[in-house]
């Protein structure tokens, strides 16, 4: 399928919080997906994986999560300076904003004229991964996807020593999809545990997936990529966006 890309600007109090959005040429309303990137914001494998997405039969749209403190179009390398600038931005946005974007976020979403009434999902990486996780407790979020998302086994998020995420596991209404690589340090055994744990306990639906590999193995740019495993886990995403938004 072939797709479009822009850039709208979601209005915020404040500035505004730019947002990449790939959707599919052909007239027709989709299911939308909120895609939350990681610590780099809007990076090309970002982009890319929202093209891809898109090429599936859905309205990609990703927000620039750190609005409040770097300049629109922001784009932070991926070098040792840019992780450590990337982790500290993070470290400056309180969870409550994380949250409050989102909100935002899914609102304008909705209202797409290209996305189907009712039909809205998530997508996460890494400490976009955390913030799918907390997505999911939306009401009108039905299907989430969170890849390798850090903190959710212990709560650390932005600005929070403990967001409480898995505490409210029982808030997710839709299905749930957890990706890990078994060779990331961020989210080991000892991290996905509890998570598995809390989620059973909570009844959400949910699958956890494991892949052979590293920390953000999906980003196509780097030592840490897996093609199969990218391969094998995005076709796993699609099957269940696809399951949910069928009718």
């Amino acid at each position: 399928m072939i797709v479009t890309t822009e850039y709208a600007d979601v209005p915020m109090p404040g500035s505004p919080m730019r947002t990449f959005v790939a959707a599919p040429k052909a007239e027709g309303r989709y299911p939308g997906i909120w895609c939350f990137s990681d610590i780099f914001q809007l990076t090309p494998p970002m982009l890319r994986t929202c093209v891809r997405l898109a090429g599936y039969g859905f309205v990609a749209a990703a927000p620039e999560i750190y609005r409040r403190i770097e300049p629109a179009g922001t784009v932070i390398p991926f070098d040792d300076a840019g992780r450590t600038r990337g982790q500290q931005d993070a470290a400056k946005t309180p969870v409550a904003h994380f949250d409050a974007d989102c909100r935002a976020g899914l609102d304008w979403l909705s209202k797409h004229p290209e996305v189907a009434p009712g039909k809205i999902g998530a997508v996460g990486f890494c400490i976009g991964g955390h913030l799918a996780f907390r997505a999911a407790f939306q009401p009108d979020v039905r299907a989430t996807v969170c890849y390798y998302g850090t903190g959710i086994h212990d709560g650390k998020l932005g600005q929070d020593a403990d967001a409480g995420s898995l505490a409210r596991a029982n808030e997710i209404r839709g299905e749930l999809l957890m990706i890990f690589g078994t060779k990331d340090p961020h989210v080991p055994d000892s991290g996905r545990e509890p998570i598995d744990r809390e989620l059973r306990r909570s009844g959400a639906h949910y699958k956890t997936l494991l892949y052979p590999a590293e920390h953000a193995f999906t980003r196509d740019e780097g030592p840490r990529f897996d093609p199969e495993a990218t391969d094998l886990a995005f076709a796993e995403m699609i099957r269940l966006f696809r399951n949910v938004f069928r009718d």
